[in-house]
């Protein structure tokens, strides 16, 4: 499908973050060859439900994270308080945040446990944002959280990443490694002898090959950390999309324009290295088209219909990626009938929480986590292992049905400012025909018997009448029709 047409089939989600930035959808998709990497795709898709998390110095401060030592003129990268008046001052104090990190809250079985209840199946970490800070003991740079010049390095769980890793895995989900390939902190990316003039590496790798290619085996060799001194890694996660191939730049893409020089950091050599580590791993190289994109993440976005290849989109529970104090969070409604929505598409959902300064989630993002665990407590069925079903979503009714297409789910969503659903005395269903050996159970009442009529493909449930005009279910009630 042409990227115009494809882009405009896009809805922004209502509540999109403020510093976000929209990361448009490639104009093609090459399916994996491998059989393993295949295999973990089709085990990923059923999943559905996955937790992310930005954390990393910033939290500290509550700003955005990484980019306000970005020095371009955008309304994420907006420098505040005291040392907003000179770049290199605020840079200074932003890294120097380093000497005070110390999350003694950290408690990952806690998130696991809150996840796990939440019906959350994989978990995708930042192991290392823009700004280069390390979330894990990399023995590349000093600038990492386990080193000595960090309070939290003589904490027994200062190696963050392995332990989030562990308490996740064994609570029985992939895990997921973000990696930003552009580092802001690096030398060989940002090269002190010239001033950063934006988010792309500040001198020509053309010009300079030996100093980007240090900055390639830089970028690998930490890879290589993660891919061998973690544990099963799933999936590796790659951000920065503006680290790529000149030759794939799109120029019809607004902040791919600002992309002057050839950034190749040879995702062919780091590919084939990860996976001899981990044999079937899903590479994201998000918003770069070709091989090693093996799923597509658009950000803060739902599309109206399925699309052809493996997708998911990533969408703060908060209106930040990264930790602010007082963040408004959405509602437990809000999360269910995005999840719903997204997966009615064919999607997954990696719900972000941003944890805080002393290494814990705010108590409503634990709130919110619990009372999505009880909607799903009783919905899973409908939700994981599912697959589209047209028309999808008409009105507040979304479709979906099981891999092998022997039963169908029909969601009758809530009003979207209302936590409760009052069910009609009929719901009208499209392109659904039922016989006399058909079977309809609501999961939310599934005591009541439900009758139906069926004319061709138009078919109705008849809501029995101890359902009706009342409170019949939270979020979304779900029936489920054997055909």
């Amino acid at each position: 499908m042409a990227k115009k047409n494809l882009l405009t089939s896009f809805l922004l989600s209502a509540a999109i973050a403020s510093n976000a930035q929209q990361h448009n959808f490639n104009n093609s998709y090459v399916k994996p060859t491998d059989t393993l990497v295949q295999q973990k795709i089709e085990q990923w898709q059923d999943l559905k439900f996955g937790l992310f998390m930005h954390w990393g110095t910033y939290s500290q401060w509550g700003v955005v994270e990484s980019w306000s030592i970005c020095p371009e003129d955008e309304g994420w990268t907006q420098r505040r308080g005291p040392y907003a008046a000179s770049y290199n001052g605020y840079v200074k104090a932003y890294e120097n945040l380093q000497t005070t990190f110390n999350p003694v809250n950290f408690n990952p079985d806690k998130w696991a446990a809150a996840a796990k209840d939440a019906g959350m199946k994989y978990v995708v970490f930042t192991t290392k944002h823009h700004d280069g800070f390390c979330m894990f003991d990399t023995k590349q740079t000093d600038y990492k959280i386990t080193s000595s010049k960090t309070p939290f390095s003589s904490n027994t769980k200062s190696n963050v990443t392995k332990e989030i890793f562990n308490a996740f895995r064994k609570d029985g989900f992939l895990t997921g490694a973000y990696f930003s390939k552009p580092d802001w902190h690096s030398p060989d990316y940002w090269w002190p002898y010239f001033p950063p003039k934006d988010r792309n590496v500040n001198y020509d790798p053309a010009k300079y090959p030996e100093r980007w290619n240090a900055f390639k085996d830089y970028t690998y060799n930490q890879i290589k950390e993660l891919m061998t001194d973690y544990g099963k890694v799933d999936v590796l996660w790659l951000d920065g999309g503006w680290v790529r191939p000149l030759s794939s730049v799109d120029t019809t893409v607004e902040w791919q324009r600002g992309i002057k020089f050839n950034q190749d950091i040879d995702m062919a050599r780091i590919a084939k290295m990860a996976r001899t580590y981990q044999p079937g791993l899903m590479v994201v190289d998000r918003t770069v088209s070709g091989e090693f994109e093996n799923y597509v993440t658009p950000e803060q976005t739902i599309p109206n219909k399925p699309l052809d290849y493996p997708w998911e989109s990533c969408i703060t529970m908060g209106n930040s990626w990264s930790y602010v104090p007082n963040d408004e969070y959405k509602s437990a409604n809000t999360i269910v009938h995005l999840l719903l929505r997204i997966v009615s598409r064919g999607g997954n959902l990696l719900l972000n929480i941003g944890p805080s300064p002393l290494g814990d989630f705010s108590d409503t993002a634990y709130d919110r986590l619990r009372d999505i665990g009880t909607w799903m407590k009783v919905h899973g069925e409908a939700v994981y292992g599912t697959k589209p079903l047209a028309p999808y979503e008409d009105g507040n009714v979304l479709y979906l049905q099981s891999k092998d297409s022997k039963t169908v789910f029909v969601y009758v969503l809530s009003n979207d400012k209302n936590d409760d659903v009052v069910l009609p005395a009929a719901i009208s269903l499209k392109n659904i025909s039922l016989t006399k050996k058909s079977k309809i159970l609501c999961l939310d009442a599934p005591k009541e018997k439900i009758k139906f009529t069926s004319t061709g493909d138009a078919s109705v449930i008849s809501v029995p009448a101890a359902l009706q005009n009342q409170v019949a279910g939270k979020y979304a009630v779900a029936f489920k029709i054997t055909l």
